[in-house]
């Protein structure tokens, strides 16, 4: 495996665990509350996925809700665990979750780091019930602060995959889901809805 999944990747996330939340800012609550409204479904079970430390799962329980973080990094777990949050271990391409078992899964300036996205984001709407949504928040690359990030990454040593707002959306709709922009620059918002059960929860 290669990229964030990877052995040379985990190690940097888990060497920089303990200092990870000092050096990134806190998510955007708004941004991720817009995109959950695109639900056509009551969102209670929400996955943070590739969740690391559990950023967006602090900005979520701010909304009232209680998020369980996956990531593939021990150590990034670890912070998420002693803060309270439900922590699993496991690649993003494969989650040990039945089929609609979630109403929303959130994964926040990580889509980037995982080996195979498309793949990633097809088990993500897996696990998603119908009319429940997948929600990413990305760097812009062709933003002036994205491209800065391109290069620092590929400095690091990552192999990272960025997109643009409309190629993520491609992404999704790829994926079977009902993609839109929530908000866009340098780290924009994009949302992916499971198609409802019938065509009357359209």
């Amino acid at each position: 495996m290669s990229r964030l999944h990877g052995p040379g990747d985990v190690r940097f996330f888990d060497r920089i665990a303990g200092l990870y939340d000092l050096a990134m800012p806190s998510a955007d609550a708004e941004s991720l509350r817009a995109g959950l409204a695109f639900a056509h479904r009551p969102v209670e079970r929400v996955l943070d996925v590739a969740g690391g430390t559990g950023r967006a799962a602090r900005a979520l329980a701010g909304e009232g809700l209680d998020p369980v973080v996956v990531d593939f990094s021990r150590g990034m777990l670890e912070r998420a665990r002693a803060d309270g949050f439900g922590a699993v271990h496991a690649d993003a391409r494969t989650l040990p979750l039945r089929d609609d078992s979630v109403d929303a899964v959130v994964v926040v300036d990580a889509l980037h780091h995982l080996p195979d996205p498309a793949e990633a984001v097809g088990e993500m709407a897996r696990v998603v019930a119908p009319g429940g949504v997948v929600v990413i928040q990305e760097f812009g690359p062709r933003t002036l602060r994205g491209r800065g990030l391109v290069l620092a990454e590929r400095a690091v040593g990552f192999d990272s995959q960025f997109w643009t707002a409309d190629e993520l959306c491609d992404v999704l709709e790829r994926a079977g889901l009902t993609a839109r922009i929530v908000s866009e620059g340098f780290e924009y918002v994009v949302v992916g809805r499971v198609p409802a059960a019938t065509a009357d929860e359209e």
